[in-house]
């Protein structure tokens, strides 16, 4: 069964069952045809293609995730919902505009591409999706239900993996899975992103000349996480240490916390992930840094953003608080989308550094 209708200006969906790639393509570029018919202002966007690997059940809860992204939102995106048992390909495409363009104006629309299979279609998922990504766009691939082996067939056409280490219950194995994705891709990891506000708020705490000469006098780093979020943490000491040229040790568990240390040019730090069971949201709750000379620098998640706290030599305290500094998880997304377009060095090695501290 097949069809094209149409839901308002910009709008047009197209759905078959038992069909093909090379239907579904032919579909998309009949509605990008009608779509001109209809308004000759209309600009299809052409900027990145995105490809979500789900299992079937969950798709709306996904979709639901993509919708909150915003301005970030991909060019085409194409949906494969992985169903068990399932033999033939169902599908359905669908061209979104964003509101009624005025007269003799240009809008942007968006496309997306729903795509139910079976697991045995992961193994070759590459042979689908081939005809259905803009040619010459960056192609990015993000599994948040696992599904390994189809990110693995999208090798060859795909340019960066967007993924979520704290999907993974044990941090070492996220860490080692990021590393090989990493050899033949950009990754984007949710996880680093979150410790975004984390990072440049250590980072500008220390660049005024004063307390700049305390980075290399660090005695202890603790960083407080969420229970399901030890990798988040991984990463900001593993970020902590290549920057500042440490050598970490693999850490060990005992207590509730793992407990390690990282070999500096003066010494010792010791470093500590604690947990923090009340946090509603992945990622850290606060960290606490303390230099030889007695400086003591807490960040603390608050209503609004990060309480800042900083006692110094003398014991002196001062506090404040960073506005906004979280973007929320529909932000976290829609910003790892925009950094499949950019490029950051420092989460390479930073993952290199957090997998030889994780047990």
């Amino acid at each position: 069964m097949g069809g094209s209708g149409e839901e308002g200006l910009g709008h047009g969906v197209w759905s078959e069952q038992d069909t093909t790639p090379g239907h579904i393509e032919a579909a998309l570029r009949e509605l990008l045809k009608e779509r001109h018919a209809e308004n000759d202002g209309y600009a299809p966007a052409r900027v990145l293609n995105l490809v979500v690997l789900v299992d079937r059940e969950w798709r709306g809860e996904i979709q639901n995730r993509l919708d909150r992204v915003g301005r970030y939102h991909p060019s085409r995106t194409v949906i494969c919902a992985v169903e068990p048992g399932r033999q033939n390909l169902d599908a359905q495409a669908t061209t979104i505009a964003a509101g009624d363009p005025d007269p003799g104006s240009f809008y942007v629309a968006h496309e997306q591409v729903v795509i139910d299979l079976g697991v045995q279609h992961l193994a070759s998922l590459d042979t689908i999706v081939d005809a259905l990504v803009i040619t010459d766009l960056p192609t990015v691939v993000w599994s948040p239900h696992g599904h390994a082996e189809g990110v693995d067939a999208l090798q060859r056409m795909a340019q960066v993996v967007l993924l979520d280490s704290v999907d993974e219950p044990d941090a070492h194995r996220a860490l080692a899975r990021s590393q090989q994705l990493a050899e033949w891709a950009y990754v984007v990891d949710l996880a680093w992103l979150r410790s975004t506000p984390w990072r440049e708020r250590i980072a500008a705490s220390f660049d005024p000349p004063r307390w700049r000469d305390e980075l290399g006098h660090i005695a202890s780093i603790t960083v407080r996480h969420r229970p399901d979020s030890s990798v988040a943490g991984l990463l900001l000491l593993g970020w902590m240490a290549s920057r500042l040229g440490w050598k970490p040790e693999a850490m060990t568990s005992g207590g509730g916390e793992l407990r390690g240390r990282a070999r500096a040019h003066r010494g010792e730090v010791e470093l500590c992930l604690a947990l923090e069971e009340r946090m509603s949201v992945p990622g850290l709750a606060g960290l606490t840094i303390e230099t030889e000379s007695g400086m003591r620098l807490s960040l603390d998640r608050g209503a609004g953003g990060l309480s800042a706290t900083r006692r110094d030599r003398k014991g002196r305290a001062s506090e404040w608080t960073i506005l906004g500094a979280s973007r929320g998880e529909a932000g976290i997304l829609g910003e790892g989308i925009r950094q499949a377009l950019l490029r950051d060095p420092t989460y390479r090695q930073s993952l290199d550094a957090a997998d030889r501290l994780a047990p």
